[in-house]
């Protein structure tokens, strides 16, 4: 049974399930997928999306503000601290710095990072980290927010092994999204292929990045078993393997939710 740890299920096209979550949610148990960890991105959506997943002790949740977003309220430690508290959220995130997407004088990014941090070890939960352009400052934040003390994944790893490294020093895991599968992703699969077995995740990041051969199309949470077909190929080790693995690594990470 496959784990995808990061996905979006708010934002999924329901259309192939005739508008109907609980007919999604069947449809992906039947096809292999024992949990999905729903990642929060604004605090606007989050109330929506935290009654979207009530009741399915399959979907479990995290509580935080995307590195991107402008617009809505920018929570405070205590804020962030107080969502988190509730037993179906099981992480803090999705949060991090992404100097791609966002130009300008960054600190209000900075601030942000910082204060998810400082949330998650108010409640002794793992942080999900968004990292994008970003490397020196992602870690150099960790370092220095003690983030380690409560650990969590770097999610839809795009750097290289240096990066993965020094992230596993900082006491977090390595999340492989569909990336894995692009042929140009010549350094993610190097990292794929060099990790330690209880350090790695995977993941859909759904429904953004697509793996192959789906690439291009929406993306479900059902495709992380593309994932980590690849991730199996590159390491030499069975489906069954890495999906087992890579299960038993989240729920050491994550728990469980209630």
């Amino acid at each position: 049974m496959l784990v995808d740890s990061h996905c979006h299920l708010d934002c999924l096209d329901l259309n192939p399930y005739d508008g109907n979550f609980a007919g999604f949610v069947d449809h992906a148990s039947r096809n292999g997928l024992e949990h999905m960890m729903c990642i929060s991105i604004d605090l606007e959506a989050y109330p929506a999306m935290r009654d979207l997943i009530k009741g399915y002790g399959m979907i479990s949740v995290t509580a935080g503000v995307h590195p991107n977003v402008r617009e809505g309220n920018d929570p405070t430690v205590e804020e962030l601290a107080a969502l988190a508290r509730d037993t179906k959220v099981v992480g803090v995130g999705e949060t991090g710095l992404d100097y791609f997407r966002s130009e300008g004088n960054l600190d209000w990014q900075r601030n942000r990072f910082r204060n998810h941090i400082r949330a998650a070890r108010e409640v002794g939960k793992p942080l999900v980290i968004h990292s994008r352009a970003a490397k020196e400052d992602t870690l150099r934040v960790l370092k220095e927010e003690d983030a380690g003390e409560v650990g969590g994944v770097i999610h839809c790893f795009t750097e290289d092994w240096d990066m993965a490294v020094r992230a596993m020093d900082l006491n977090f895991h390595i999340s492989f999204s569909g990336i894995v599968t692009f042929k140009n992703a010549q350094s993610i699969k190097e990292v794929a292929q060099k990790i330690p077995e209880d350090r790695y995740l995977i993941e859909t990041d759904s429904p953004y990045l697509a793996p192959v051969p789906h690439r291009g199309k929406p993306n479900y949470p059902t495709y992380v078993r593309h994932v980590a077909e690849q991730v199996a190929e590159l390491r030499g080790d069975t489906l069954n393997r890495v999906a087992e693995t890579s299960a038993d690594n989240f729920y050491g990470l994550f728990g469980s939710a209630a």
